[in-house]
């Protein structure tokens, strides 16, 4: 059967219908609910190690950390419309699909293992009340209640989670009667131990045990996508629970400090069910926070899942971005149902779900460092487009990230380096794959940012750029056949650095002729070659050109030489015109003549002619009009993995060993590929010419004055392709 014909809708087609829930259901109860899932096993751990003070400030420290990314989400979450997937929508639309999938997408996988979690947490507290039961039973007894509880919809979930919310508050109801002197619990009359002795383990160690109790902050925020208001229920609703949860931990960690001592709160996890008035009631609130915090897991991994597959992050999986007619992603939680049961299953068998446990915390604190830092990166850029309504201190976000990655590496340094690794490896798979979104980033406006700083510090600089010299060509053409034309030979000369800067000049009634460059020009940027096209209406196309070099000539990102394919019907004067121009622009010039029958032939030999250089043959940081065809023998050979001569014409016999030591230092000096040579004829150049190796592309300097008809007969001649160059003066061969 059709999956479109039962999953009407995708994530891109959602009504109002799939925007049910508001803040307190969708986003406090089931982050609240997270957020105590173990409030009652880690913090008498905690206290009995550290003692209450050295407890609490641990406490308060984990907190602070999770407060300040929830702050931060909170901003960057009233400055976009947050979509389906929470932290996959928010981060993406700052850095991009291919960040938002590389960060989301094993988080989404975290999510899915973190269910098979919580049922055995679910399983321990109940074995504890039935030891009788069967294991494998009861495990598999709560998934599926959780999974049919999901599978019904998010609003029966959270209404599920209602009761259960009450189920935990009558347990921490029984945890305050507890307080005052019953049967035989001693009252609040010993006095608590402020620095513990830190039994098991450093301050750092046990900061990373109890770190993951505080997190949970993306349940709400994945829930983005059944939303009523994301913009005003996710900042409202995760504060409220963030606060609401320091204020019970506390609570918890001072109680326990009276009501036993550190021994007792070391060795047993559930200490509370002896100090409370009634011990069933905090096993209960142990099994609801449990339960409700597995079926907050496997409600929102599917819609995180879903968001995903909208976007094509998936490769193969575009039927789980449908929903039904209600608004819920069947598919992708059928997928993360499995999953969730796979760790299940492997729980099971091996035991072995403790081991991955710390690199899943890992892929939660890598989404917090970099939801902080998209707060940082948009303040810094200082886009107008950054405007939160809540916004906050950019030292908010700054502790964030900084704490974050710190608590990363104190958990477990191993398990960072691994997930980052992922991280990585899966924004290069993604980058590759090119992959669309309906909205905007800030990508460019970082990279414009770095630009316009780096432009003024060049501004600033007194010395030359020839170190960082790159073919950088303004290419002027008639119609895109002309650019397909010299497509290959454009290639050689700027990749992979180089750029083209392509300007199609039309008369009027012409404008067809250009109409597919910009075909041409994704396929220049697909290569990797940086690529840009404008048209210029002109019935003058001498004109034209010469307005095009003088406009980009004041740019700071300038091209820094035409490049002309040169006909024989082309008018002289015209390209006289046009080259004087560009020089006087300290531009650089190429004009191509291409053979008619060889072109460029095995894209192997490229020859490069010297004029004689006596009788001063000495090598200087900038060359006689040779630097510029140096540089593009050099980058075209390294493209067609070619070889390169060297040739120069003397008159004179004894001139001969000054040129043949002039081109060995000029291939040392100059760093020339490997079996670059250097060869000096005595006699004439048309002699030179025809006694030359046979080469693919021959290339000459330009003279003052263009003499278009010399041009195609050296062609003919050297029976090769050829360019003829001259330096802007900004070049160095040798720099």
């Amino acid at each position: 059967m059709n999956v479109l014909k039962i999953f009407k809708r995708s994530t891109a087609e959602q009504t109002e219908t799939s925007r049910q829930l508001g803040m307190f259901g969708g986003v406090f109860v089931p982050t609240m609910l997270t957020i105590l899932g173990v409030i009652y096993l880690r913090v008498g751990w905690t206290v009995g190690n550290a003692g209450l003070g050295g407890g609490l400030f641990i406490i308060m420290l984990a907190t602070l950390i999770t407060l300040f990314t929830t702050l931060s989400i909170s901003s960057i979450a009233t400055n976009i419309r947050v979509g389906a997937g929470g932290a996959f929508s928010i981060i993406s639309q700052s850095l991009g699909v291919e960040m938002g999938g590389s960060i989301v997408t094993p988080l989404y996988v975290a999510l899915s293992i973190s269910i098979a979690f919580y049922v055995f947490a679910f399983t321990e507290g109940w074995m504890k009340i039935f030891p009788e039961h069967p294991e494998v039973v009861v495990v598999l007894a709560c998934f599926t209640l959780m999974f049919a509880v999901a599978y019904v919809s998010a609003n029966f979930a959270t209404r599920i989670q209602y009761l259960i919310g009450a189920v935990v508050l009558v347990s921490l109801f029984s945890v305050f009667l507890g307080t005052f002197a019953i049967a035989d619990t001693p009252g609040l009359t010993e006095t608590p131990v402020l620095i513990g002795d830190f039994p098991s383990g450093d301050f750092w160690h046990i900061f990373a045990v109890f770190f993951p109790s505080v997190t949970g902050i993306l349940v709400g925020v994945n829930m983005s996508g059944a939303l009523k208001d994301p913009r005003r229920d996710i900042p409202r609703g995760t504060l409220l629970a963030v606060l609401v949860g320091l204020v019970l931990y506390v609570g918890l960690a001072i109680w326990l400090s009276f009501k036993a001592t550190p021994d007792e709160l070391v060795e047993n996890l559930i200490i509370v069910v002896d100090k409370a008035l009634y011990g069933p009631a905090i096993l209960a609130g142990i099994l609801a926070a449990t339960f409700s915090s597995g079926l907050a897991a496997l409600v929102g991994a599917p819609r995180v899942m879903q968001a995903l597959a909208e976007r094509d992050v998936i490769p193969g999986g575009g039927f789980l971005k449908y929903e039904n007619a209600k608004g819920e992603p069947r598919p992708a939680l059928w997928m993360t149902g499995a999953i969730g049961l796979a760790a299940t299953f492997f729980g099971l068998l091996t035991g072995g779900l403790n081991a991955i446990a710390p690199l899943m915390t890992m892929f939660f604190l890598i989404t917090y460092s970099v939801l902080n830092g998209v707060i940082l990166i948009e303040r810094a850029l200082g886009l107008v487009s950054f405007r939160p309504t809540f916004a906050v201190h950019w030292i908010i976000p700054l502790l964030g990230f900084v704490g974050t990655i710190c608590v990363m590496f104190l958990i477990n340094a191993l398990f960072s380096l691994v997930s980052l690794i992922v991280v990585f490896a899966l924004y290069a798979y993604l980058s590759r794959r090119q992959l669309t979104a309906p909205w905007s980033d800030v990508r460019s406006g970082l990279f414009v940012t770095f630009a316009e700083w780096a432009a003024k510090r060049v501004g600033k600089s007194l010395s030359g750029q020839e170190r960082a010299w790159k073919p950088n060509l303004l290419v002027p053409v008639i119609s895109n056949d002309d650019l397909l034309g010299s497509y290959r030979f454009l290639r050689a000369i700027t990749y992979p650095r180089g750029s083209v800067h392509v300007v199609g000049i039309h008369r009027t009634d012409e404008a067809d002729k250009i109409s597919e460059i910009p075909s041409t020009i994704e396929a220049f940027n697909q290569d990797k070659i940086f690529a840009r096209s404008a048209s210029l209406c002109m019935e003058n196309y001498k004109e034209g050109l010469v307005s095009s070099i003088d406009l980009l000539s004041g740019v700071f990102f300038r091209p820094n030489a035409l490049f002309m394919t040169v006909h024989p019907d082309h008018d002289q004067t015209d390209l006289q015109y046009i080259y004087d121009r560009a020089k006087a622009n300290e531009m650089g010039v190429i004009l191509y003549t291409e053979h008619p029958i060889t072109s460029t032939g095995r894209e192997q030999t490229i020859n490069i002619w010297v004029r004689e250089q006596s009788p001063s043959w000495e090598i200087r940081l900038h060359l006689s009009n040779l630097d510029l065809a140096l540089l593009l023998a050099y980058q075209i050979s390294r493209n067609w993995n070619g070889h390169i001569n060297l040739i120069t014409v003397v008159q004179d016999e004894k001139e001969k060993a000054n040129g043949e030591k002039f081109f060995r230092d000029m291939i040392t000096w100059g760093r020339m590929p490997r079996g670059t040579q250097g060869i000096v004829y005595v006699g004439t150049f048309d002699e030179a010419l025809s006694r030359a190796p046979k080469a693919d592309l021959s290339v000459f300097g330009l003279h003052n004055n263009i003499d278009i008809a010399f041009m195609f007969r050296v062609m003919h001649e050297a029976r090769s392709s050829c360019i003829f160059v001259r330096d802007s003066g900004y070049e160095s061969a040798l720099a």
